[in-house]
Order: structure tokens, then sequence, then C-alpha cells
């Protein structure tokens, strides 16, 4: 892994010392914890940006973190980072560059990469992103007909559409709402149906996402967008040109298509999918808040970066909430994590984090091709909050399962309303961002039976409303969701993964996984549609389901 050498982490003596660590406070209480040490609040906060993160109610004592951050040298956590943000190739199984950092660099800073100025590579695409979204935004960019564009569809899959998507459902307050945005990325038909049902060809606009232009989804959805176009406005082959751009680097398949390569915007090898929203495939979102707010948005990830980069690792926001996973997984043995905004606008951020985290560190073998010793990766998964309360909170407060748990939430609403007479007085933001409060809380310290009995609670209803709290969880605040927040947010998820992956020595940049399942795909669509396909090369299970299908769409010889 480029120069930090390949190690099994839990042959060191930090990993020892962390072992021997767990063993002595593991048992103990967050109440005893608090109660032993009032301080903690104080002494476990770290703010970074704009970002504020508490990590007191985790099961830990002073002692934890630095036995955590000493685990993060031995793995050689810092030269990595620094390994990272200068272009050494850390994807080491596809010999690249990660850089994702490159893409929110100011225009002044600089950078060499393999003999390229990305900086400048950089700039110049989102200057001619900012170009065109001032183009649709203002009317001056015009379809066939000459109408302006009132609705955007951006088509892509995985990174190509959650990225974009996540970002402009958190960002609608800060968006141009007389453009009408949409997102297709199921190739399931219903997905491109949906979408188009109601917009009209001569004022739709297409951005086809898609750095080779051949993925099997993106491009079916694509092709289905041109026959729909084609079909409203009467067959004329030129008019794809005005009413489709690419994010893609095939500028063959691209101009195959019919699209101008005056309108492909390209981004780099060195750029991942899950990585990319701050890239050209972030197009949809500056169409829709503009190139002065995305360019906000990228200044935040930025902050994030500088400070993930120089922070020393106690006081570092990525680092500390990284380690932490680890000593959940690691030594706690928990499966699965919940990351709970306390903001509708973040409602898709939940699934953004599921690609980010689950296709970066679901790795079984190290860098060096070596099977790893433990266990790496969570599954993540959550809901906004109050909507999660009244859904999976049961299982978090008194199910047998230990979940940590991110609860995201800002001072200020986006929106000032007041709770009506009648209701709960008060300010509603005030009321929302109590039940934050209030269920970390709840979380951490619960309520023992002779509280409850106390109360009066009937002796056979007692067991049945105990919380038996120690359930550790995060707070990350921030005063606003802005576009920069936004983007300190992805910034320091993405750092989190990144030094998860590092202690665990696997590669967090490549998806090898994914690759099968597509492949197989490709070769049994055509068995499904023809019912003289042979199914002979198939297991026996999916052979039947086959020609169960086929049979119900009237394709049995």
């Amino acid at each position: 892994m480029a120069d930090v050498p390949a190690i099994d982490i839990t042959s060191t003596a930090e990993w020892s010392a962390l072992a021997e660590h767990h063993e002595a406070v593991a048992g103990l209480h967050l109440r005893e914890l608090f109660d032993a040490d009032p301080d903690r609040p104080a002494a476990m906060t770290a703010a970074g940006a704009d970002l504020v993160l508490d990590y007191s109610k985790h099961r830990i004592t002073r002692d934890t973190v630095p036995l955590l951050t000493a685990l993060a040298r031995a793995a050689g956590l810092p030269e990595r980072t620094e390994a990272m943000f200068s272009g050494k190739h850390i994807n080491t199984s596809e010999d690249r560059a990660v850089l994702h950092t490159a893409l929110r660099l100011p225009r002044d800073a600089t950078l060499q990469v393999d003999g390229q100025d990305v900086v400048a590579d950089v700039h110049a695409v989102l200057d001619r992103m900012g170009n065109f979204s001032d183009a649709v935004r203002s009317g001056k960019w015009t379809g066939h007909t000459g109408e302006r564009i009132r609705a955007v569809v951006n088509i892509g899959i995985g990174g190509s559409d959650l990225g974009p998507v996540m970002a402009y459902e958190a960002l609608k307050a800060y968006a141009d709402r007389d453009l009408t945005m949409r997102f297709v990325s199921n190739i399931d038909p219903t997905d491109i149906t949906e979408a188009t049902r109601d917009l009209d060809p001569a004022t739709t606009l297409f951005i086809v996402s898609s750095k080779t232009f051949t993925t099997l989804e993106t491009l079916t959805n694509a092709q289905v967008a041109r026959r729909w176009l084609l079909a409203g406005l009467g067959g004329d082959e030129s008019a794809v040109a005005k009413h489709f751009v690419a994010v893609s680097t095939n500028a063959k398949e691209v101009s195959a298509f019919g699209i101008d390569e005056d309108n492909m915007f390209g981004f780099w090898d060195w750029v991942g999918g899950r990585y990319s929203v701050d890239s050209a495939i972030g197009l949809s979102l500056m169409v829709a808040i503009g190139k002065e707010q995305f360019g906000e948005f990228l200044a935040g990830m930025h902050a994030v970066d500088e400070h993930f980069r120089t922070a020393p690792l106690e006081e570092n926001l990525p680092a500390i909430a990284g380690l932490l996973n680890v000593w959940y997984v690691n030594f706690f043995d928990t499966q699965t994590h919940a990351v709970l905004p306390y903001s509708q606008y973040l409602h898709r951020l939940p699934a953004y984090l599921q690609q980010l985290t689950m296709e970066s560190n679901g790795k079984s073998v190290r860098g060096d091709g070596s099977p790893v010793t433990t266990t790496t990766g969570e599954i993540f998964w959550g809901e906004p909050g109050t909507n999660g309360q009244h859904a999976f909170y049961q299982l978090l407060h008194q199910g047998k399962r230990l979940v940590p748990a991110d609860f995201i939430g800002f001072a200020e609403p986006n929106h000032d309303v007041s709770v009506p007479d009648g209701g709960t007085s008060g300010d509603m933001h005030d009321l929302f961002m109590s039940n934050l409060f209030a269920q970390t809380s709840a979380l951490a310290f619960g309520k023992t039976a002779e509280e409850i009995a106390a109360e009066g609670t009937p002796a056979e209803i007692v067991p049945h409303k105990v919380m038996p709290g120690n359930r550790p969880s995060s707070a990350i605040l921030a005063r606003k969701l802005t576009p920069s927040v936004l983007g300190q947010l992805i910034a320091f998820y993405e750092h989190v993964t990144f030094v998860e992956g590092t202690i665990w020595g696997i590669d967090s940049f490549d998806q090898w996984g994914v690759e099968l399942g597509k492949v197989l795909a490709r070769q049994l669509g055509p068995v499904l549609s023809d019912p003289e396909a042979h199914t002979g090369g198939l297991d026996a299970s999916t052979a039947a389901l086959v020609r169960r299908y086929r049979e119900w769409r009237g394709r049995s010889v």
C-alpha cells in the first residue's frame, strides 16, 4: 500500500493492548463512566471546520482513544493519509492514485500527479460545468424547439446516482425550484417511466453519467430516454444533441449516441464512483443550486480534508470516528452501524453512505492479497429522525443487538415554523431537536427496574419497560445544513471510511465484488428472452427460476 508496509494489525502490541483494555471496560455501564468522570463531555468533544463531534456517550474511558490512535500509527495511518493526498497509487489492485480530495482543491493550489497538473485539469472541467449550468439556469440553453429547459433528468447508477440525488435532496432549500430535477438509476422500467411520464420532451434535458458510457443500466435507460424524446419531437435525430449531455470519458460512444462532444464533461480514473459527487458527476447538482453554491459545497469538503490531513489524531474528527467504529466492530463484535440524520433533507444520506462504506470496506483480503484476520466493514443503515423513532428504535433501545449510532443535527432550521396553538407550544425545530438529544440520552443511560417501579408501575409490567441503556452513540452537530456543511459531512464520512480501511490493511478503493453478478446478468439476458435457449449451463436453482419466468412471460417452447 504505497509506502506503508502491509501488516497483520491483529499481531501488533497495540492490538493486544486494546484487547486487554476491552476486557477491563466492556462490562462498565455508561452510567458508571459518567459518574466516575463528570467532565467527559468536555474531554470527549472535538471540532473541525463547522462540525462538532460529541463522542462522550461511547463505551470508552479517557484511555481508549490514546490506545486507538496508537493502533492507527502502528497501521501507518499518518503515512497513508499523506500518500493519498499527494497522489501515490494507494489503490493497489488497480494501480491508481486516489484523488477525490483534488476535486475540491482551490484554484491556486498545486498538485502534480504522474506529471500532470491535476488542479488545472479539475478547474478546467469546473469552469465548463459552470458555463453550462449558467446557460441552463438562465434559459440561454434551449431545446430543439427553441423552448427553455424546465426539467433535468440525471441518468446514472451507483455513485453516478446516489451522490447527485442525495446532495440534491439535501440542498433543495438552495435549489432553483423552477427547475424540475429527476434521477433515474434502476434498470426496472418503472424508474424511467415514472421519471418521464409527466415531462415535456421539448423542455427536458438528460444528463447521462457513465465514465465508460457502456454501463448496462445507464445506457439502457439512456436509450429508452432517447426513444421517448424522439417520439415526442417528431423523430428528428438532431434533437438529441439539444437534449442530452454526457458525463463520460468515452468520446467515441458519446458521439455515436448523438451527443455533441463539446457537451461531454470528463473526469479521471483516480476518481472512484462513490467519491465522485464533487466531480462532473455532480453536474445535475450544480445546475440545481448554481455554480457559486456548488463552489461552497466543494469548499466545505476541502475544509474537512485539511482538518483530516493536519489535525493530530487525538483531535481529528474522522480519525476518532473511524477508530471508534473499529473499536465496536473488532472488539464488541457489532455488525451494523445506524446513521440517524435529524433532517428530512438528509433522507438519502444513509443510502449514500451504504455505498461509500460497504463498497469500500466490504473486503476479505488485505492490499497485498493476503487474507484479513479480523472482521472488516459494517452494515450501514438508517432513516431520518423522528420517523425512525416510530419504526426501528425499539430494537435500538431494548433489543439484544448492540448498534452504535450517529445522530446528525443542526441548531438552525432551513425553515422557521412555529407549532400552532393547541399543539406543543414553541418552535417546531426545538421540538424536533429535543428528540435527538432525548434519544441519545435514553440510549446511553436507559431506565432501571427500580426507577420504573418507583413510578407506580405494576410489577408484572416493570420488566417490559426496562431500558438497559449502555447503547453507544455520537452526536454530530453543525449550526445549519448549508452547501458547505453538506460537503463537510460527505468528506467526514469519506475519511472515516479511509481510516477503517487503513487499520484493516485493505484497499478501500476497488470494488471487484460487484463485477461477477453483472457478468452473469449479461449472460442470462438472452436466456430469459429466448424460449429455446439452453439452460443446462446454469445451476439447478437458477435454471428452474428461468423456466418459471419464461413460462409466466409466455416464452415456453
